[in-house]
C-alpha cells in the first residue's frame, strides 16, 4: 500500500494586486500534517512559479499512475479560482477553474480534474483538497470582497481572480448563471472525497489568523486535524471545520459517497 501527496500553493500571480499571501503556507502545512501524523513519505510539494498549468496535470497524473488497491492518495490546491463565462446562449453558463502560475495563458477547468479522477479504481482511497474560489459572484460582491489588496485588520482577501483582469467575460448575472458540465455522476458514485474551501457561489479567504497567513478554511481543518488525528472521519473534520471557521462569510464543503465520507482521515 502507497500513501502518496501532490501539495500545490500559488500566491504569486501576474496581476498587480492579486498575489496572496497563505497558499504557499497551506502547501508546507498539508504536507507536514500528512508526513508528522499520518505517515506520508512520498510528497511532492509546487509551490508559485513551478505551479504552472502543466506541472500542475503532471503531478496529479504522476499521483495517480500506477494507483492500486488500497493506496491512499491526496491533491492539496491553494491559490486563486475563477471561471470561463459563457454568455452566448440564451442562459447565462460558466466553467469553474484553477487558476495557475501562468493563468495569462492557461487554465485548469473543472472538467479536467473529474475526468483524471474518474479513471482511479475505484479501491484507491483518493482525498482532493481545495481552498480557492469557485465563483460565479465577481459581479455582485463588493469591492472590499473582489479587491485582495483592499487592507482589513486579519488582512484579508479572496481567492477569486476576476476575468476581466485575463480579458474575459464577466457574468452578467451571476447569481442565475449555471455551471456548464451536466451532472452526469451523482455525489453517491464519486471515487475520492473532496473537501472544498465555499460554495460555487461563494470566496474562500485567505488571511492573517492568529499571527499566522492561511486560506481560513484549510487553517481550521489543520486545526482541528492537529487536535484529534487519529479521531477525525471526514464527516467530523468538515463538521469541526463549519464549527470552526466563525465571521468568514464561507461554507466550506464535503462531498463523495456516504461510505467514503465516514471513513477515517487519508486511510
Amino acid at each position: 500500500m502507497a500513501n502518496k501527496a501532490f501539495c500545490v500553493g500559488i500566491n504569486d500571480y501576474p496581476y498587480d494586486g492579486s498575489d496572496l499571501n497563505g497558499c504557499v503556507n497551506d502547501a508546507t502545512e498539508w504536507a507536514s500534517v500528512l508526513k508528522e501524523l499520518y505517515g506520508f513519505k512520498d510528497i511532492t510539494i509546487s509551490l508559485d512559479k513551478d505551479a504552472t498549468k502543466k506541472r500542475m496535470l503532471d503531478g496529479i497524473k504522476t499521483l495517480l499512475k500506477k494507483a492500486k488497491g488500497g493506496d491512499v492518495l491526496v491533491f492539496t490546491n491553494s491559490s486563486h479560482g475563477s471561471y470561463k463565462a459563457d454568455t452566448d446562449g440564451d442562459e447565462e453558463k460558466y466553467d469553474e477553474i484553477l487558476c495557475p502560475y501562468d493563468i495569462s495563458d492557461n487554465d485548469i477547468v473543472d472538467d479536467e480534474l473529474r475526468n483524471l479522477f474518474e479513471n482511479v479504481s475505484a479501491d484507491v482511497r483518493l482525498t482532493v483538497i481545495l481552498d480557492n474560489c469557485f465563483s460565479g459572484t465577481a459581479t455582485r460582491a463588493p469591492v472590499s470582497d473582489i479587491i485582495p489588496g483592499l487592507r482589513t485588520p486579519d488582512d484579508r482577501r479572496v481567492r477569486f481572480l476576476s476575468p476581466a483582469l485575463r480579458g474575459g467575460k464577466v457574468l452578467q448575472n451571476p447569481w442565475k448563471a449555471k455551471p456548464k458540465r451536466v451532472e452526469k455522476h451523482p455525489e453517491s458514485a464519486m471515487k475520492d472525497v473532496l473537501l472544498s474551501g465555499c460554495s460555487d457561489k461563494e470566496y474562500s479567504y485567505d488571511a492573517n489568523i492568529d499571527g499566522t497567513y492561511h486560506g481560513a478554511m484549510t487553517y481550521y481543518a489543520l486545526k482541528a486535524i492537529r487536535e484529534a488525528p487519529q479521531a477525525l472521519t471526514y464527516n467530523r473534520l468538515h463538521g469541526r471545520i463549519t464549527s470552526l471557521i466563525g465571521d468568514y462569510p464561507q461554507h466550506p464543503q464535503l462531498e463523495g459517497s456516504t461510505a467514503n465520507k465516514r471513513r477515517k482521515l487519508f486511510t
